[in-house]
């Protein structure tokens, strides 16, 4: 019995001794890959080693109240002009890319976007799941192929009428402001008006939220899980699942997150009755939600209920705060330059003599000034100022080659603010995008909707929506910034203002 006993011991400790070992030689290669890892890095352009905190690696000086320091990447920028290095933590560099020709080698390529641990998508999974703009390899390439017929210039033409008719009503609601000289939030009336025509564009979901926003429950909890993961993603420590989880904000992203999946699951099920039974459907246009429910692909197979959800979510996601933070930003620029506000306004005059008040498919293509206008505030004030990339192979920039893993963050920012690229990067001048300007420019020069495969699906939707909003405004109003107010840039997951747009408008027209 003491042999057995000792022999089981013997057996016991000879195991423990083979898994330390086992354990000891995993971390010394972990750790001697690592520093292999950081000394290459290191050596990479970017803020010195002795500016790198223990912990939080360069976010001590990248993020500054809670959002990217937009001064520093113009500055790192201007020290180097192709791409810069900036440690996310003390584990993670980030190569920043902020020229045409490194941006280009990267965007050229369907490299996915990273989900795993560090600066990723994977916070959003919960509400958006494997939508377009997170999933990545095969499961991205079916979904882009089902998805762009429902972005095809028959099917934009149907949502030009909710466009306008949601447009009424902010001008409706401008009306009030030009009566009495007040001042108002330019973006919260233009939020609240994209937040209306994504909803009837996505699945014909109407609610009166240009009024009363936060009184309708879906838009409430949109606006509150948009506004919660932008919070989540400035708490490194919140990136840790098991602990957001355990938060009252946490518990309050997947309260919301169930609410949105609910009424979109209500949604589908009922159109998809619809379809079943074979009626038709009282609309005069198909939304995205239609085109998801009959799309197939070469195999004749369609979507699962879940991923029409996650593309529902996804274009809601997308085609919201973006598009909202372009039109207030190009607003702002044009109040604050009346000499082209005044260019823009004679020739929205002119496009709409024959039918003002309604902004007709076919007069989308006459505003060639505003169009300018328009790139020009995307330029300056990047509607997505940043978006990344995780490589699954090697990439050779300026003669560096980048092992597989590697995380790039496309600086559309600093790429539009680049001296080595733009002249004069900090001014307002639509005449970078007139025709003759435009045909000598880089291609991947100016990426307000990234570029390459995994471009912006929805960007013609995007611009139909911008191009209606402005000139139905300016059609009626000429916008003046608030003097009393100070616009303070505020760089989240789109270019917003830390305390609002403010300006005032006066009527053009009795």
């Amino acid at each position: 019995m003491a042999n057995i006993s000792f022999l089981s011991g013997s057996i016991y400790s000879t195991a423990f001794f083979g898994i330390t070992v086992y354990i000891f030689f995993v971390v010394i290669r972990y750790l001697i890959k690592f520093q292999r890892m950081r000394h290459f890095f290191d050596a990479l352009p970017g803020y010195s080693t002795k500016q790198k905190h223990w912990i939080r690696g360069n976010l001590h000086l990248y993020v500054k109240n809670d959002s990217v320091d937009v001064n520093q990447i113009t500055t790192l920028t201007r020290r180097f002009p192709k791409f810069y290095r900036v440690w996310f933590g003390p584990f993670t560099p980030v190569v920043s890319l902020v020229h045409p020709d490194s941006v280009k080698v990267l965007l050229k390529t369907a490299e996915p976007k990273p989900v795993g641990h560090g600066p990723t998508y994977r916070t959003l999974i919960p509400w958006l799941g494997e939508g377009l703009l997170i999933a990545g390899g095969s499961k991205w390439a079916r979904s882009r192929r089902l998805l762009t017929p429902a972005f095809h210039f028959e099917i934009l033409k149907g949502y030009q009428t909710i466009n306008n008719q949601c447009v009424d009503i902010l001008i409706n609601i401008l009306e009030k402001y030009a009566d009495t000289g007040e001042s108002f939030d330019l973006f919260q009336l233009i939020s609240n008006c994209t937040l209306d025509i994504i909803l009837q564009s996505a699945f014909s979901y109407k609610t009166n939220c240009q009024h009363d926003r936060l009184q309708h429950s879906y838009c409430k909890a949109i606006t509150e899980v948009t506004k919660l993961a932008s919070r989540r993603n400035r708490n490194p420590l919140m990136m840790f699942d098991i602990i957001y989880n355990m938060t009252s904000d946490g518990k309050l992203f997947k309260q919301n997150c169930d609410y949105i999946h609910s009424v979109a699951d209500s949604v589908i099920d009922s159109r998809k009755k619809i379809l079943d039974n074979g009626q038709k459907d009282v609309k005069k246009y198909l939304d995205f939600l239609d085109i998801l429910l009959s799309a197939k692909d070469e195999n004749g197979i369609g979507m699962s209920k879940t991923d029409i959800r996650a593309e529902v979510d996804t274009f809601m996601f997308e085609g919201h705060d973006t598009t909202t933070s372009a039109i207030s930003w190009i607003l702002y620029d044009l109040a604050k330059h009346p000499e082209y506000q005044k260019m823009c306004q004679n020739e929205v005059d002119k496009a709409l003599e024959n039918n003002p008040g309604f902004v007709k498919w076919d007069d989308l293509g006459k505003f060639e000034f505003l169009t300018q206008c328009i790139k020009e505030g995307m330029r300056l004030h990047s509607p997505v100022p940043l978006i990344s990339r995780q490589s699954t192979k090697e990439f050779t920039l300026e003669g560096i080659t980048f092992p597989p893993g590697t995380f790039f963050g496309i600086n559309i920012y600093g790429l539009h603010h680049n001296s080595a690229v733009w002249t004069n990067p900090t001014k307002f001048d639509p005449d970078r995008f007139s025709k003759d300007n435009a045909t000598k420019m880089d291609s991947f020069a100016f990426t307000p909707f990234s570029a390459g495969p995994r471009n912006c699906i929805g960007q013609h939707f995007a611009m139909n929506e911008e191009k209606t909003l402005i000139t139905r405004i300016l059609e009626r109003f000429t916008l003046e910034p608030d003097p009393d107010h100070t616009v303070s840039p505020h760089m989240a997951a789109v270019m917003r203002s830390r305390n609002g747009i403010k300006c005032i408008a006066k009527r053009r027209k009795e």
